[in-house]
Order: structure tokens, then C-alpha cells, then sequence
């Protein structure tokens, strides 16, 4: 029953990241897309080269263009366009090389130009021009990342250590127009915020920023930078957010559906500690487990993860692992969760998968779930039993979503 159910589970998070797959999203958003003169394309973050590859199928051609993705994203030559790949979730020297060659790419267009900018989550880190030494920009990522900070509070600070986030890059392509098709990897799809908002105007203030600084105690050697306020409108910008969490929520539902489980949204607006909504869902695994209905309960968004250990790991990973004491023994059971994006932290793995038999496993392997928890290993906890989760990279990004499902 147990490898059957790994199979089920295996089609469910298959058919649902298919399904939000961005080719179908950026065609939608370009049904009405009528340029007048010459048209660029800028594509940043993990879905960019997916994303640039659906909208040159639409467009036939750009006169120019550029995509910006994380290494190994990238899945072939795109006509007239360069392919870079760089560093997530730490920018690196390719991220600000291939920021700049971008930068470059747009510098004095005309007013009957547009720039087509095609945005996914982690471009905050892929596309980057510090106003501040790269490698302390770095260590501020690292810390923030750290410390648990949620995305938005990154992002708030990151806008203000750049020349191309919080709309600055919007002003960079001025006089020119700019199309922007956002895929959101932000709960509530605030604009401003997926990718730090390069072609949006930023709706934080230089306060937030100073007290989110205040609150992780950074170290900021030119802290007159976060005194320095973003652009609050920008008229030359049009934009299509296309793809969500709540996109990929429904269409997880429905793949559980097909495979006979009666589909419930818990949430579409996860956003706690992953070893926190790990063991809650195992806990609710526990509850329904042998009720005489398969069951399938569906949870959305970014968990967080605080660093207190030297392992390997990401969210999804640690979510899995912690909902395997639960588990533990019971039949027809089981909890997985997925990054959309194919990459689940520093990682191969997309994320992580436990059943009933898990715990036994791990036991018998020598492994001890809070003790690779506290280690920030989930990782290699999970391939001692076979519990990671392998996509490769997928070419989509509109978060996580973990599954538990019941017979």
C-alpha cells in the first residue's frame, strides 16, 4: 500500500506544478500586447527562461534581449537573446554582471520603444546592481536569511541597497515603455514586493526599512541608503501579474481529485516555521487517518526556516521530516511538500516526502528527527529513506504547497 501511495502522491505534485507551468500564463498576458516600435525583452528569476521561451513563441522575435535565471535553469539558446546564469539565493559577481549587461540593454531607448520585462520569484537576488560593496550586500542576505526574516522584510531592505530594485529599473528604461508579466511567488501577489519590485512603485517607506534593520540588528556601513526613498510612481510602466499559490493550491486539488481523495484548502496563505507546519500536519493526518474517507488536505505558501544548525536542507525538506512523528505507524498516510520551482533551498531537491513508516526508518538507520531538525539537515535525514522529493528544476515559481493525504 505504502509504495502505491508514494506513487499517488508522486502524480499529484506532478500534475499540479504542470499545471502552472508559466507558457499558457505569459500567452494570456500577451493577448493584447501591441507594440508600436522596437521591442526588448528582460526575463529575471528562476522561471525566467520559461517564461522568455513562452512569450517568443507569441512574439515570433525582440530586437534585443537578455534572461537572468539560477544556474542550471537554463534550457537551451532563445533567438536574439542572451541566456546568464547566476547566484541564488545569495546574489553573486554573474548576478551583477548580467544585471548590468541588462542595464545596458535598455540605456537610451526611444519613447516609441518598449522593454518587455518578464519577472519570477528569486529575481531579488538574480538581479542586482549593489549601491553598496557586493560583499557586504552578501552578508546582509545571508543574515536575513538567517534569522528568519519573511520575504517581504528582506525585500524592504534589499530595494534600498539597489540601483534596479523598488522601480528603479522602470526608470532606467524611461523614455521607453514597459510591459511587465509578473509570475507572484508572494502571498497576496503584492507587486512591489515579487522580486523586490523592479518595475513597480514601492509601497514601503524608509521607516519600515530603518525598523526592520533595527530588529535584526544589521550592520549597515552606509546606512544613509535606507534613507534614501524609492520611486512612489512610475507612468510608464504597465503590468500583468499571471500565476500564483493560489493557482497552484487549485490545481493540486484538482490532481488530488483524480486520484480519488476528496480535496480540503487549508490555506493558500501558509507563512510559519516549516518544522511547526510539519508536525501540524501530521497531526491532522492522525485525526482524519481511518475514517472511512481518502481525504486529501492542501496547504499553500512560504513556510520559514530559522538556521540553527550546519546541515543541509530548505523548508519543504524540514516540513516533511517534522510531520513524520505523526506519521508514525499509521496506514494509507502521508505528508509531502514541494517548492514549485523544482529547487527547495541550497539543494537538488524539490522537497520532501514521509509516511506512516518513515519514523521506523529513520530509527533503524541511525537518525533522529529532532536532532537532524535542530541540525537544519532534513536533507540528508530524508535520503536515508527515501524521502526527497526530485524535480529538477521546473521552470515555474509561485511557491510551495504541501499535501497531506488519508485513507
Amino acid at each position: 500500500m505504502e509504495q502505491l501511495l508514494r506513487q499517488r502522491a508522486e502524480s499529484i505534485w506532478t500534475a499540479a506544478i504542470r499545471s502552472v507551468l508559466p507558457d499558457e500564463a505569459v500567452r494570456r498576458a500577451l493577448e493584447h500586447f501591441h507594440p508600436q516600435g522596437r521591442v526588448f525583452l528582460v526575463a529575471a528569476g528562476k522561471a525566467a527562461w520559461q517564461m522568455a521561451h513562452a512569450a517568443l513563441a507569441v512574439l515570433g522575435c525582440v530586437d534585443g534581449g537578455i534572461v537572468i535565471t539560477k544556474y542550471g535553469h537554463v534550457r537551451g539558446p532563445l533567438p536574439g537573446v542572451i541566456c546568464c546564469e547566476a547566484g541564488h539565493p545569495v546574489p553573486d559577481d554573474n548576478s551583477f554582471a548580467a544585471t548590468q549587461r541588462a542595464l545596458a540593454l535598455v540605456s537610451g531607448l526611444r519613447a516609441d520603444d518598449t522593454v518587455m520585462f518578464l519577472l519570477s520569484g528569486g529575481g531579488s537576488a538574480l538581479f542586482e546592481k549593489p549601491l553598496l560593496p557586493a560583499e557586504e550586500l552578501q552578508a546582509i542576505t545571508q543574515t536575513l536569511l538567517a534569522c528568519g526574516a519573511d520575504i517581504v522584510e528582506i525585500n524592504t531592505i534589499r530595494k534600498r541597497l539597489s540601483a534596479v530594485k523598488g522601480g528603479r529599473f522602470a526608470l532606467a528604461c524611461a523614455p521607453a515603455a514597459v510591459y511587465s508579466v509578473v509570475l507572484s511567488d508572494i502571498l497576496g501577489d503584492p507587486l512591489d514586493m515579487i522580486a523586490s519590485g523592479p518595475a513597480c512603485p514601492d509601497s514601503s517607506t524608509c521607516a519600515q526599512a530603518a525598523a526592520i534593520a533595527e530588529k535584526y540588528r544589521l550592520a549597515l556601513s552606509p546606512a544613509a541608503l535606507l534613507r534614501q526613498e524609492t520611486p512612489k510612481t512610475l507612468p510608464n510602466v504597465t503590468t500583468k501579474i499571471t500565476g500564483s499559490v493560489r493557482e497552484l493550491c487549485r490545481a493540486a486539488a484538482d490532481a488530488c481529485r483524480a486520484e480519488g481523495y476528496e480535496p480540503v484548502l487549508l490555506t493558500d496563505c501558509l507563512c510559519c516555521e516549516a518544522r511547526e507546519a510539519g508536525s501540524l500536519l501530521g497531526s491532522i493526518a492522525r485525526t482524519h487517518a481511518g475514517q472511512g474517507r481518502r481525504r486529501a488536505f492542501i496547504a499553500g505558501g512560504e513556510t520559514v526556516v530559522h538556521l540553527t544548525g550546519h546541515g543541509l536542507g530548505g523548508r519543504n525538506q524540514e516540513l516533511a521530516l517534522a510531520a513524520a512523528p505523526a506519521l508514525a505507524g499509521l496506514r494509507g498516510c502521508c505528508v509531502f511538500s514541494v517548492g514549485s520551482d523544482g529547487t527547495d533551498g541550497p539543494t537538488d531537491a524539490a522537497g520532501g516526502y514521509t509516511d506512516g513508516e518513515a519514523l521506523a526508518a529513520l530509527t533503524a538507520a541511525g537518525l533522529d528527527v529532532p536532532r537532524a531538525l535542530a541540525d537544519n539537515d532534513a536533507y540528508h535525514a530524508l535520503q536515508a529513506v527515501g524521502g526527497l522529493i526530485m524535480t529538477g528544476p521546473t521552470g515555474t515559481n509561485v511557491n510551495d504547497v504541501a499535501v497531506v493525504l488519508t485513507e
